[in-house]
């Protein structure tokens, strides 16, 4: 399940993120979040990810909102070369 869900972001994030201008307001991007919250947490990441496009909106500050690991709780850090700055 996990795979499928990360390949349909990769595939998002190769073909069609870049057709569209950088504007996502949080950082990471909202499908580098999506891709490590349903690779940390499954299922339960698809959720995390939809309540974070649900916040992103143009009334909300944006700001950096990282996945938090299972086991201890600190953020998992993304990687800032393999970011495009688009959703």
């Amino acid at each position: 399940m996990r795979k499928t869900f990360s390949v349909s972001i990769k595939l998002y994030q190769t073909w069609i993120s870049p057709m569209f201008p950088a504007r996502c307001k949080y950082y990471p991007s909202c499908s580098t979040y999506a891709s490590d919250a349903v690779s940390e947490y499954g299922v339960k990441g698809l959720a995390m990810a939809a309540w974070r496009l649900v916040r992103c909106n143009p009334w909300s500050h944006g700001g950096v909102d990282y996945v938090l690991t299972k086991s201890s709780k600190t953020p998992i850090k993304a990687d800032p070369t393999s970011m495009n700055g688009t959703n």
